[in-house]
């Protein structure tokens, strides 16, 4: 059985991340983002939402452990930062209904859902720049950088929450994490 981990960097909805992929049959953990990454034994990691970079504890060496990462909102937003992308103050603010446009048919995480798409997000910080490596996935009115993936080292990001009951098709994105996981999980066998 496939194992994610959930790394909480103090975020609203973290629970919310669990429940959907245990809801799944995933067997899943609830980590805190201050455990060592040699405690870390998963086949795929999520990076939770939270309030504040500063308070992203062992979540950028995270990033070295070669299973795949779904990064979240503020996940996201780190993964970006760690790895040379741009992260600054978003124009809209708080939490609304977003219409995302989705760039890419063909990505594992994204491809498969609608062209446009209803979603929950936060856009008090957003990412700015993709990091090398990494391709824009989606967009929308209010925010140029909605997705991003780095399909060769199987990272992804999403600005929005695909685990509130807000977002459409938000159990599809983790469905196709979990794909990511399984197809990588089996290649490293």
């Amino acid at each position: 059985m496939t194992r994610i981990d959930v790394i909480d960097n103090h975020g609203q909805f973290t629970h919310l991340e669990q429940r959907a992929l245990r809801d799944m049959g995933v067997d899943v953990s609830l980590r805190d983002n201050t455990t060592p990454p040699e405690e870390i034994d998963a086949d795929g990691i999520v990076l939770s939402g939270g309030p504040d970079m500063d308070d992203i504890g062992n979540c950028p060496e995270y990033l070295d452990l070669d299973v795949p990462v779904l990064g979240i909102c503020l996940g996201m937003q780190l993964i970006a930062d760690e790895l040379g992308g741009r992260v600054g103050g978003g124009e809209y603010g708080g939490y609304a209904d977003v219409t995302v446009d989705i760039l890419d048919e063909d990505d594992p995480l994204l491809g498969s859902l609608h062209p446009e798409t209803r979603v929950w997000a936060s856009h008090a910080d957003e990412v700015k720049e993709v990091p090398p490596g990494f391709e824009r996935t989606a967009t929308s009115d209010v925010c140029g950088v909605e997705a991003m993936s780095n399909t060769d080292e199987a990272i992804y990001g999403v600005q929005w929450h695909p685990e509130v009951a807000h977002t459409e098709e938000g159990e599809e994105v983790f469905e196709n994490f979990l794909s990511v996981c399984d197809q990588q999980s089996v290649a490293r066998q």
